[in-house]
């Protein structure tokens, strides 16, 4: 407004010292004013400039050249002092990780403060935006071609199997040029894990891309040498150099560079476990995600890109292979807990083949058993045909041995039926070496309910009432028939 008040009253005459007078500015301001002005309609006639920015060099409100104007009281020492504080929250933030205890802008102020330097919240807060301002970032928007690149990346997924909460991960793998997202559910994220979910992909899309891009997890880089240097992990580069991809690791902290498999975690986390979280168990829960990703994939383009991606090649065998003893109680120890095999291997070596989720036990290149893999510690998997041999020769070690016991439903058929009769217990066992653990109750169940037992087979422990009705009713019977007495053993 000033400056239009000048410029108007200059137009209209006035001196310099009495338009000063009237608005009550300095004479120099209206002088400066006035001189910009006049010096701006000469450069209106000049063929030389840009007129549209003369122009709004007239019109637009005064500027001031703040650029050289020092700070009075954020001096030399205090900024010193401000970068030592910066720097030291840094150190934290490499100690903690991920964490909540950053200083606030008013807790970094009172350190200031508490130094002896006089200065201003504001100050302080307006140098600490200046110090950690990042520049924006400019994204360059990719197309890929058809079976080039594959994104991988794992999401966690919080689910109630079988009444108990847990985490479970989700391996992701998605396609951008098909646009094309998978998933699987796993208990953790270790190599057997990580392995198996590639050959898992493979197998279902019949062929291998050209590149697979990844973070750093664990599983990619085993260490970092130097600033820039990774050196990539070694089961990694076994599954590279078989299925014939490209490694390409991203920058740390850079998700925007796989962007497709990132926004998939959370389309699939949402998409499917949204709603229904609950499940039987977790194998229920992977038949879930299976029918949830052929509606989130109803709309991809997999049929074309099949048919440019590498050759097939014959499944790749991704267990972990060691030689293990076999104890005095026929058990071999993987990974803190304990599996069965047949006792004739007691003091011998196996090779055991460890699957993300089975463990599969060979003797002489033959596979002599099979175990799911157990999730704990010091646990054991028992499978109770693998001691018939030595329950022949030692019945009565059946009753209270881990074999079992670790089988509830065989333990109440047993103590229901056979106590006293364990021989039995075990042909029936022996006759029926092949079948699995369900086969055998079922036929047991069968066997009782056919086959007539005697009295001295009824279950020791059981009901004793139960146990003395049964006699005093077999007494009462036969005296009754024969009018004599005898004594029920």
């Amino acid at each position: 407004m000033d400056k239009h008040s000048i410029i108007k009253l200059k137009l209209e005459g006035h001196s310099n010292r009495a338009v000063a007078k009237l608005i009550g500015i300095d004479r120099k301001t209206v002088a400066r004013y006035w001189n910009e002005y006049k010096k701006q309609q000469e450069e209106l006639c000049s063929p030389h400039v840009d007129i549209a920015e003369v122009q709004e060099q007239i019109v637009s409100a005064p500027k001031y050249d703040s650029s050289n104007r020092k700070s009075r009281k954020y001096t030399e020492d205090l900024d010193m002092a401000l970068d030592e504080i910066l720097f030291e929250e840094r150190k934290k933030d490499v100690i903690l990780g991920p964490h909540k205890q950053s200083l606030t802008r008013q807790q970094i102020h009172k350190l200031l403060v508490n130094q002896g330097f006089d200065i201003s919240y504001t100050t302080i807060a307006n140098k600490i935006n200046e110090k950690i301002r990042k520049a924006k970032e400019c994204f360059i928007k990719q197309s890929y071609d058809y079976g080039d690149r594959l994104e991988y990346d794992f999401g966690e997924v919080k689910l109630l199997i079988n009444g108990v909460l847990g985490t479970y991960h989700m391996a992701v793998i998605s396609s951008p040029a098909g646009n094309f997202r998978w998933a699987y559910l796993y208990k953790n994220q270790k190599k057997e894990v990580f392995m198996d979910s590639h050959v898992r992909f493979f197998e279902m899309v019949g062929g291998v891309y050209k590149e697979i891009v990844y973070d750093n997890m664990r599983n990619v880089v085993s260490k970092f040498i130097g600033r820039n240097e990774k050196e990539l992990n070694e089961n990694l580069l076994k599954l590279s150099m078989y299925y014939g991809f490209n490694i390409n690791v991203t920058n740390c902290f850079s998700g925007n560079e796989k962007g497709h498999v990132e926004g998939s975690v959370k389309i699939i986390r949402n998409f499917a476990f949204a709603v229904k979280y609950e499940f039987a168990s977790i194998e229920h829960a992977q038949i879930y995600l299976n029918s949830q990703l052929l509606k989130l994939n109803e709309n991809n383009k997999m049929d074309e890109e099949k048919l440019h991606l590498l050759p097939y090649k014959p499944k790749l065998e991704v267990a972990n292979i060691s030689l293990n003893n076999v104890n005095k109680y026929s058990f071999v120890q993987v990974d803190n807990n304990f599996y069965s095999v047949p006792e004739y291997l007691v003091g011998m070596k196996v090779s055991v083949k460890t699957y993300f989720d089975r463990i599969a036990i060979y003797s002489n290149n033959s596979k002599v058993c099979e175990h799911k893999k157990i999730d704990g510690f010091n646990e054991i998997s028992i499978d109770i045909t693998h001691y018939l041999n030595s329950f022949i020769r030692k019945p009565g070690a059946l009753k209270n041995s881990v074999a079992l016991k670790s089988l509830p439903q065989l333990k109440t058929i047993y103590d229901k039926y056979f106590n006293t009769n364990p021989k039995k217990f075990i042909e029936i066992l022996v006759d029926n070496k092949g079948k699995d653990t369900d086969e055998i109750i079922k036929i047991l169940n069968g066997y009782t309910k056919t086959k007539s037992l005697p009295i001295d087979s009824i279950v020791a422990g059981s009901d004793l009432n139960n146990t003395t009705k049964q006699q005093l009713s077999q007494y009462a019977l036969l005296s009754t028939r024969k009018g004599e007495n005898y004594y029920v053993n």
